[in-house]
């Protein structure tokens, strides 16, 4: 089964890797990264479409399906549980979702091999990029292992949301990447940022690590199924603060819909959860706001700096409409995507206030 596996996911590959090969860019490299950065992406986006449709345990075991590389091969069993409970967690539909985002992240897991191999076979080239490499593989084996008890430790809030996490740190991660490699082409043109960035650097980061908590958030709904305690807004079932439980809600150690106790997640329990997603929100509209429209005045910055004022809007339009038209799987899925897209475009804001520390080195 293993073999496979990897046999799939190399197919999977097969595609990204041939699309840099016949790129006509010089730097196989930094083509590499970027392709891998998209793909990560994408891998994220299909990772909350697996979610949002109840597709997690589509296949119950690990890292095949029953014991076996597709659900083609399978077939017999998922029928068996399918024909037992016809809307449960395992069927057809749900099998080939869950076996299709395990192969998009294997095929990840290649790129990341090659990115660390080439960086360093060519390491004399490639200043740093070997231990940075490196420290992304042994990420992507980490997310992997995240992945794994995602699937036998049968959805564990904290498991599934530490899951959503790393994945989101581990985009970040290649977009700084992306973001250096870039710079240092932009600075064989004569591009520059302004000094004055230095001054939004402490509030940038701020600003990555308020969003960065409210993803996690996020995820914490989604994986608690919080997302209708609220169906009403800017009120929750018709008060500022209505009755919550936060003990209950954000207990870390405990089964899905269970508290640590082991009786079922009350009601109050799953709108503490969900409230405190949608007003922490407020925290990063002001905060990467602030940074954003700051940023916006400085020449090389402008364009990156609209792009999360957009994105800003977006994310907050598509929040909204989840909650008043409960929760259509498109805008879920949008709305995750706008996350991602987010903790990207603030990572490269990130890079760039920094980048006259790095000028002045050079």
């Amino acid at each position: 089964m293993w073999i496979q596996l990897f046999i799939t996911a190399l197919l999977v590959a097969t595609l990204p890797l041939s699309v840099i090969w016949v790129s006509s860019d010089v730097n196989k490299y930094r083509k590499l990264v970027f392709v891998t950065l998209f793909l990560t992406f994408d891998l994220i986006v299909f990772g909350a479409f697996t979610r949002l449709t109840d597709s997690g345990l589509g296949c119950p075991d690990w890292p095949g399906c029953y014991g076996q590389s597709n659900p083609f091969i399978a077939h017999a069993q998922i029928s068996a549980a399918q024909a037992v409970m016809p809307q449960g967690p395992v069927t057809h539909f749900k099998a080939w979702i869950e076996m299709i985002h395990r192969y998009i992240a294997m095929s990840v897991g290649i790129l990341i091999v090659a990115q660390m191999v080439i960086a360093w076979v060519k390491r004399k080239q490639f200043a740093g990029a070997p231990l940075y490499a490196t420290v992304l593989f042994f990420f992507v084996c980490l997310q992997g292992a995240f992945g794994m008890w995602t699937v036998t430790l049968k959805l564990q809030p904290i498991i599934v949301t530490t899951h959503l996490l790393l994945g989101m740190i581990l985009l970040a991660m290649l977009t700084w990447l992306a973001a250096r490699i870039q710079f240092s082409s932009a600075t064989r043109m004569k591009i520059r940022i302004p000094h004055e960035a230095l001054n939004l650097k402490w509030a940038a980061r701020l600003a990555w690590l308020i969003l960065l908590m409210q993803i996690a958030l996020g995820g914490w709904v989604s994986t608690n199924y919080a997302v209708l305690a609220c169906t009403d807004y800017p009120l929750c079932q018709g008060a500022v603060i209505p009755t919550m439980d936060f003990d209950q809600g954000f207990s870390a150690w405990r089964e899905l819909g269970k508290t640590a106790g082991g009786d079922y997640l009350s009601f109050a329990a799953l709108t503490a959860i969900h409230w405190t997603h949608r007003n922490f929100a407020w925290l990063v509209i002001v905060s990467s706001g602030y940074v954003a429209l700051r940023a916006r005045k400085l020449s090389g910055l402008n364009k990156i700096a609209n792009a999360v004022l957009a994105v800003l809007l977006v994310q907050f339009c598509t929040g909204l409409t989840t909650i008043l038209l409960n929760w259509p799987l498109p805008l879920a899925v949008l709305h995750n995507a706008g996350a991602a897209l987010l903790l990207a475009l603030m990572t490269v804001l990130n890079y760039r206030v920094q980048v006259p520390v790095d000028q002045r080195r050079q």
